[in-house]
């Protein structure tokens, strides 16, 4: 298979696809999400909401739950614990503030590349329809050249 039909690989830097050249793996991604992702790379927040997110959803994140909690519990404060639940009510307000941007975002970027594969599909669909109706044209040229007959009403064939 050449590196044209491979699509996690280009021809290496120096030109085309060359017999026993190596290739350079390159990750391919939708158009919308390059887009997207320089965003998020070139906005502060965005890359400050992703770090908390990606950190939010980790199992180190339990982990210094479970010890912080626990050491709360047991150590600083007695029965029933009211500013560890107020603590604890805080934080499950911020958390679930990052799990609806999250959504939000994903959202948009599905939003995003529906729109944008609506627009390829229907770009396609145009292109597909006018080649369709050229080869059309093109076998009844053909057909009137072989056989003679036009196919217009009122014409008659070779004499």
């Amino acid at each position: 298979m050449n590196a044209g039909n491979n699509p996690g690989s280009a021809p290496h830097a120096g030109g085309g696809a060359r017999a026993g050249a190596p290739l350079a793996k390159v990750a391919l991604h939708h158009p919308v999400v390059n887009r997207l992702n320089a965003e998020r790379a070139a906005d502060f927040q965005l890359r400050l909401a992703d770090r908390l997110t990606a950190f939010a959803g980790s199992m180190p994140f339990v982990y210094i739950h479970i010890l912080v909690f626990g050491t709360w519990m047991l150590v600083f404060e007695q029965s029933p614990w009211p500013t560890l639940t107020l603590a604890v009510s805080l934080e499950a307000i911020f958390l679930s503030t990052f799990v609806m941007i999250g959504q939000n975002r994903q959202s948009a970027f599905q939003q995003e590349k529906a729109d944008h594969e609506f627009a390829e599909e229907d770009q396609e669909l145009k292109l597909n329809t006018q080649l369709t109706r050229e080869i059309h044209e093109l076998t009844r040229e053909v057909h009137e050249r072989i056989v003679g007959v036009s196919g217009a009403p009122g014409t008659k064939g070779p004499a």
